[in-house]
């Protein structure tokens, strides 16, 4: 299932910059200028955001098998249409067909792995969608280099009518329905609204650079107020296209606007690099995608790791250090332009692309993380919208500033070639900026998150881990033996015990459920009642022996699952059952301190209390 889900958000993402390559060939071919041209990424994405909202009323009413195939038979038709248009406007309808699979197919496959993934495992299944979401457009400017050196534009579009079908097939396959079905409504006005703001935003955006400033204007002006009028509406109705009440907490907003600024990166490099390449160092189209491939590649490994690492660390320090550093690179590699080497230029674009992974996977995660069960799938839907509206918005600016900086140094007497330095420098100074926002809203969402914890702890003191939780806990340290340990078990009538490092932090943790699978390994006799009806007691002396020899961190689970001490009830319950265990450490503070263990039997206790209390106050009232 998260196999399929992933191949959905690579599909996606992979077609929203399969032809950026390809630019230049489709500008000779339909003779249209570098702002007309870049609508076939922008419409795509402009498209993709308006459809995304609809997904999850199609979510909620269809089966999810069915649903599936429907949305990536649309992204198949659009590349047969595409592959065959006789114009440049045929060829950006058959895209805008593509672009509705696209909004209704990322959102699914977001769902989709929200629904099967275990929580203590959701950080790194959203950073293998996240590494999905960024292989997708970085490996499709790569494969449509080397397919246009050998092949016309129009292979590109074949091509991806091919994979569309595997993953149709896939999807046929392996996925079963996962969502909870019903009778949504689609509300038509909502819809028309939320595609007019966009539209009108989306494309005065775009025609500020290459069109009239008064249209542009209007447009704008149009955008924003049709978005005012469907916010307004959505408050209204009882059937909302867009539930707004993730809004609501800061830590949400400003984990969408981290993956926002990441993406609208990821986007604006990749229609500036290969465009820069090619006209600037006259590299054919393979040559410049081949300067991406080393970060690109490694940026996919790294998805999952960065993923991991927030599961247990967060993401406080990653996040901002991620835009830093994307800041940084991004801007030796401006300096690296006006240079004749390309080897340089795509090794300083290495560590700024690969930065992106500790920025759009987490800030998703982060703000998804920030939810309760009921506004999650609302969530799902704003940040697959932000997905999309962020890709239009960097493409058009990137690709804007590029164009208009290009033109005005022409017209001022400038080289071709300092022209288009000129032009690529400006696309970088806007990512350095967008990357510069992005560290300071990082420090701000961890500062609006600790602010909402103590808030959730203050109000619902009865309804936490910390209010059951068992605070004498017996722990052991990390320099300890397995001997001592089990004599810490027997003397406090404990079966297991976190291990800490000598900071206080967790280390670890050993139950006498690990030194028994040990023994049983290692010294078979020693675990054995025969073994005393033998006389074997120096099986049992040699066991012991090794293990007063063995350090309690050979045995130990290293990769804990733990729980904040600000955790409801509800969350703690599905940790433990998803993970199947009896008990979990119990960490607060910034650097993890352990502060007590819950175990299953504790929460049984309140259950149980709770219902004789519920089941008391009823005799009173029927009394």
């Amino acid at each position: 299932m998260i196999a399929v889900a992933a191949a959905a958000a690579f599909l996606a993402t992979f077609n929203e910059t399969f032809l950026n390559v390809a630019f230049n060939p489709i500008m000779s071919d339909f003779d249209v200028d570098v702002n007309t041209v870049q609508w076939l990424t922008t419409g795509y994405l402009l498209v993709a955001a308006v459809f995304v909202p609809v997904s999850n009323v199609l979510y909620h009413r269809f089966p999810t098998r069915p649903l599936f195939v429907a949305v990536v038979a649309l992204m198949v038709a659009g590349s047969v249409v595409g592959a065959l248009a006789p114009s440049f406007w045929v060829l950006l309808i058959a895209r805008l067909v593509q672009a509705i699979g696209t909004g209704l197919l990322t959102p699914i496959g977001m769902n989709v792995t929200l629904a099967v993934s275990p929580r203590e495992k959701l950080g790194l299944n959203m950073g293998i969608m996240a590494a999905m979401t960024t292989l997708g457009p970085s490996l499709a400017i790569v494969l449509s280099g080397a397919l246009l050196t050998i092949a016309p534009w129009t292979t590109l579009m074949w091509v991806f009518g091919g994979l569309a079908l595997l993953v149709l097939l896939a999807g046929a396959v392996f996925l079963r329905n996962v969502a909870e079905l019903g009778r949504p409504v689609l509300d038509v006005p909502s819809f028309l609204l939320v595609a007019v703001g966009l539209v009108g935003v989306l494309y005065g955006v775009s025609a500020a650079f290459g069109g009239s400033l008064l249209w542009a204007g209007v447009s704008l002006v149009v955008g924003l107020i049709a978005l005012w009028l469907f916010v307004g509406r959505q408050r209204r109705i009882e059937h909302p296209l867009i539930d707004l009440r993730p809004f609501a907490s800061t830590p949400f907003v400003l984990g969408v606007l981290m993956t926002m600024l990441g993406l609208a990166f990821v986007f604006a490099m990749n229609v500036t690099i290969p465009l820069f390449l090619q006209s600037a160092h006259d590299m054919s189209p393979l040559g410049a995608s081949l300067t991406l491939a080393p970060g690109i590649l490694l940026t996919v490994v790294m998805g999952p790791i960065a993923g991991r690492l927030f599961d247990r660390h967060g993401g406080r320090w990653s996040i901002p250090l991620g835009f830093l550093v994307m800041a940084i690179f991004v801007t030796l590699v401006g300096v690296a332009a006006g240079h004749s080497s390309v080897l340089l230029f795509g090794v300083l674009y290495i560590p700024a692309v690969l930065a992106t992974a500790f920025v759009i996977g987490p800030s998703q995660t982060f703000a998804l993380s920030s939810l309760d069960r009921e506004t999650s799938p609302h969530g799902v839907t704003v940040v697959s919208t932000s997905f999309q509206v962020a890709g239009s918005i960097g493409t058009s600016l990137a690709a804007g500033i590029y164009g208009i900086l290009i033109t005005t140094n022409m017209e001022a007497g400038r080289s071709e070639f300092d022209s288009l330095v000129s032009g690529f420098r400006g696309a970088v100074a806007l990512v350095v900026v967008t990357s510069v926002i992005g560290v300071v809203l990082a420090i701000a969402a961890y500062r609006s998150k600790r602010s909402q914890t103590a808030e959730e702890t203050v109000e619902t003191t009865d309804t936490t881990v910390e209010a059951i939780m068992k605070n004498d806990v017996y722990a052991l340290s990390s320099d300890q033996t397995v001997l001592s340990a089990l004599q810490t078990f027997a003397e406090r009538g404990i079966s297991g015990a976190p291990i800490l490092h000598p900071d206080g932090s967790l280390a670890g943790f050993l139950s006498d459920g690990d030194v028994m699978r040990y023994l049983s390994a290692t010294h078979p006799s020693s675990v054995s009642i025969y073994s005393y009806a033998i006389g074997a007691d120096d099986d049992l002396e040699q066991a012991m022996t090794d293990l007063g020899g063995l350090n309690v961190m050979k045995l130990a689970t290293h990769d804990v699952l733990t729980v904040d001490a600000g955790s409801s009830i509800p969350d703690t319950v599905a940790a433990l059952s998803d993970a199947n265990i009896k008990k979990v450490p119990v960490i607060s503070g910034e650097n993890g301190h352990v502060v007590g263990v819950v175990s299953r039997s504790a929460i049984n206790r309140l259950a149980i209390a709770s219902y004789l209390r519920s089941r008391g106050d009823t005799a009173l009232v029927a009394g």
